[in-house]
């Protein structure tokens, strides 16, 4: 069957439902640099909806295919604001099933919540109707209820799929047919289902368990059971009848049934044994609790590795060794497989901890916190599950809107680096990293949306506010008090947080004279003075929070002798619910067992000791949502580069420094060339480095003392959209001297971001490449370009090259 021409026929225009008018029509050739602008504009959280988790970085000419179309088998329909693109729907057909097409929609950030994802439905129905297709399917994820409140209020007959963490409708098209659900959920990932045995087991061993309480074979016994396991747990112990109650079983092969999971607390020349036993058993994932393998010195290394090879080639995934055992409160599991006699109460939380002991003392502090988990996996040693494994796992998890992190190394640094990028624009990602304040680092979590944390107080402080408050829509903040000095301290430590505490409008100000006491100061900070009452805050509240140029609320309260703290935390409460789009937090200062006070079933107001860590944990939070709503930007299509030319001259290159003619000639071959040139202002510096936590980085700044005394360098890890390497630039202290805006003309930046692009090119596709300095950097006046002086590049050594990647 031939491809029809154009379809004029599908061209129409339209309105919303806010009445805004629009023009629907086919996708054409000449609309690539439209979608190019549509995609580099949608913000990571759209991304992520659009492509069920990952944040696509899609690239220039991936997008560009996209406007050609045979307008049979594939369609794509715009819905155009202007001249620009407002909202696109695509369907494909499925070649297996004619009469059955995938349809995708993508709306842009400031149209969404408009009406156009209803109204590209409508068209692209009637559309794939008049081609002989029966029923649209789509795969939504289930926190995405823009997307499924547009199927199911339709009108057409709409069939979900089995409820999970993505939704899979089939919407009949033609009101006639009778739309066929599809009978299974999206094939998880690899990962997702090498992890199942682990989180939700049906069935546990624990070989090593002991008769004698506090011994850690007999917790871990224990508190399966205590936990509510779901499944059967089978105490394996040669010289004991019951334990903990429950029968027990002289060896892994004896058990009624084959272990989903088993957790060995054996002596450490006895794992490989009994490692080995279970994988002739069947035994899907291990848990090694014991110690004295890695942290004992070399030789305990090489026995943990060849553990983690052996079994990975049974079939098996492996935790630890020297670790404290897995957590999983969710209703599918249940599963308390740890030693720790503190076990969390479930929550929206998730964590991942590389340090047995420290493991124990967190699940202590969360539960005195009130923090409740969905998870906890103590890493150990991390040989074969990771902290990147675990992170596809809670990705993926509708019990978890958190995670937590507690990393010292990664399994694979640069897959760290993209989870995190594609998990953190869904769900926060906080972690505490046991290294020094470092700008690169600190830099590095901010380009992947990660959430740093210098101790683990500020962790867990942070943690409160994301897992039970939103992220505030903006930095504005309104401080409530009846004391001046908590006020005061609360002002400069929301200034040292990233945070405004601006001057109240007019509107705000005129309520709250009326509604508190003629004392009261109601500029902001609000100090309603120590006689304010319970019914002072709620009114004070309500009249913040609807404040548009307020984005949260600090409620600070020292009991004096006016009130009770339990009348001013229900008051709080009150507010806080009313208006649930904004966060609020507390600090009592002097109040015992306010955290109990601020709870009211799911609704829970963060209560913190001191003002100034209520101010740090907004700060984060405002931070995040800042990262979160700005546009990824793409990775664009780089003209004059090539790739086979740059791999031959590396194939003919030992390891080593490259010589200087031949690194000239690989940049070269990506569009860099290599020439000296006479520059009247600043020269810059662009390098390449293997970081240990995040693998290849760029780093830029200006040579001499802006790097070498104020230490002002960028760093970015790879790959770079066209928005990092604006970033980038841009985000120096000197960026002044660059832009003109100190010093005359400025430099040519366009092409400053190209060479930066360029780079990242390079080191994406050449992973052999384990350093590269370009220095210096001519930096010429607009127009004019940049000049590479001089290039040092050295590649890997054989059993590294590749190992980047």
């Amino acid at each position: 069957m031939s491809s029809p021409p154009y379809p004029e026929d599908l061209e129409r225009p339209d309105l919303v439902r806010t009445g805004r008018s629009t023009f629907v029509r086919p996708v054409r050739p000449e609309d690539a640099d439209r979608l190019v602008a549509f995609v580099g504009g949608l913000s990571r959280a759209t991304l992520a909806y659009r492509s069920l988790g990952p944040v696509v970085r899609a690239r220039d000419d991936v997008i560009r295919r996209g406007a050609h179309v045979d307008y049979l088998n594939e369609l794509a329909l715009v819905a155009l604001a202007g001249d620009e693109i407002a909202g696109l729907v695509r369907y494909v057909r499925d070649p297996e099933e004619p009469e059955h097409a995938e349809v995708t929609f993508t709306i842009r950030d400031d149209h969404q919540s408009e009406g156009f994802g209803r109204l590209l439905l409508e068209h692209i129905a009637g559309a794939a109707r008049a081609r002989g297709i029966r029923v649209l399917e789509a795969d939504v994820l289930a926190d995405n209820t823009r997307m499924i409140n547009v199927f199911l209020g339709s009108g057409y007959r709409v069939e979900s799929g089995p409820p999970g963490q993505i939704v899979h409708f089939e919407v009949a098209v033609d009101p006639q047919a009778q739309a066929v659900a599809r009978a299974e959920r999206r094939e998880h990932t690899a990962v997702r289902r090498s992890l199942r045995p682990l989180l939700e087991p049906r069935s546990v061993a624990v070989i090593g368990a002991n008769r004698s309480p506090l011994t850690i074979g007999h917790e871990i016994v224990a508190n399966l059971l205590r936990g509510g396991f779901h499944g059967s747990v089978f105490p394996v112990n040669p010289r004991a009848e019951r334990i903990a109650g429950a029968q027990a079983y002289p060896d892994v092969r004896g058990l009624p049934e084959v272990p989903d999971l088993a957790l060995v607390a054996v002596r450490a020349e006895a794992v490989p044994d009994v490692v080995r036993e279970c994988a002739e058993a069947g035994v899907k994932a291990v848990v090694v609790v014991s110690t004295g393998f890695g942290e004992t010195g070399v030789e305990g290394r090489a026995t943990e590795l060849e553990l983690a090879r052996f079994a990975r080639a049974s079939g098996m995934r492996l935790v630890g060794p020297n670790c404290m055992g897995v957590v999983n409160t969710t209703p599918a599991a249940r599963l308390a497989a740890t030693f720790s006699p503190a076990l969390p109460t479930p929550g929206r939380v998730a964590m991942s901890s590389q340090s047995g002991p420290l493991g124990l003392a967190v699940l202590d502090f969360a539960r005195r916190l009130r923090l409740g988990f969905s998870g906890f996996v103590s890493v150990g040693h991390a040989v074969d599950v990771s902290t990147n494994d675990l992170l596809q796992w809670w990705e993926e998890d509708p019990e978890t809107s958190v995670v937590l992190l507690h990393v010292e190394t990664f399994g694979n640094p640069r897959r760290f680096a993209r989870i995190a990028r594609r998990v953190a624009p869904r769900k926060p990602i906080v972690a505490v990293h046991p290294g020094h304040a470092d700008t690169a680092v600190d830099s590095l979590f901010a380009q992947s949306g990660v959430i740093r944390t210098r101790s683990l107080q500020e962790l867990f402080d942070v943690a409160l506010l994301l897992a039970h408050q939103p992220p505030p829509p903006g930095n504005r903040v309104a401080v409530i008090t009846n004391a001046g000095g908590p006020a005061a301290l609360t002002v400069g430590a929301c200034a040292a947080s990233g945070l405004r505490v601006p001057e109240l409008g007019e509107r705000t100000r005129q309520s709250l004279r009326t509604a508190l006491s003629p004392r009261a100061d109601v500029t902001n900070p609000i100090d309603l003075t120590p006689m304010a009452t319970a019914a002072h805050y709620r009114q004070a509240l309500d009249a913040v929070l609807a404040d548009d140029d307020i984005d949260a609320a600090v409620v600070l309260f020292m009991p004096p002798l006016a009130d009770k703290p339990d009348e001013v935390a229900a008051a709080i409460l009150d507010a806080a619910e009313a208006a649930p789009e904004k966060p609020v937090v507390a600090s009592f200062l002097g109040g015992a067992g306010v955290a109990d006070l601020l709870h009211r079933g799911g609704l829970v107001v963060p209560t913190y000791a001191f003002p100034e860590s209520a101010a740090a944990s907004l700060g984060h939070a405002a931070a995040y949502q800042a990262w979160r709503s700005t546009p990824a930007g793409v990775i664009p299509d780089l003209a004059g580069v090539d790739p086979d030319r740059a791999r031959a001259l590396i194939a003919e290159c030992a390891p080593g420094t490259m010589p200087a003619r031949t690194a000239a000639d690989l940049l070269d071959s990506y569009g860099i060339p290599v020439r000296d040139a006479v520059s009247h202002g600043p020269d810059a510096f662009l390098s390449v480095r293997a970081d240990p936590v995040f693998g290849p980085v760029i780093a830029f700044g200006l040579t001499g003392d802006y790097a070498d005394l104020m230490a002002d360098v960028a760093h970015r890890i790879t790959p770079l959209s066209n928005r990092d390497a604006r970033e980038m630039i841009r985000s120096l202290r000197a960026a002044p001297l660059l832009d003109g805006r100190v010093g005359g003309r400025g430099v040519d930046l366009t092409a400053l971001e190209e060479t930066v692009l360029r780079i990242s090119a390079m080191v994406e596709d050449l992973p052999e490449i384990e350093s590269m300095e370009l220095r210096p950097v001519r930096l010429l006046p607009p127009g004019d370009g940049v000049a590479v002086a001089r290039a040092t590049i050295q590649l890997a050594n054989d059993t590294r090259r590749g190992g980047l990647s």
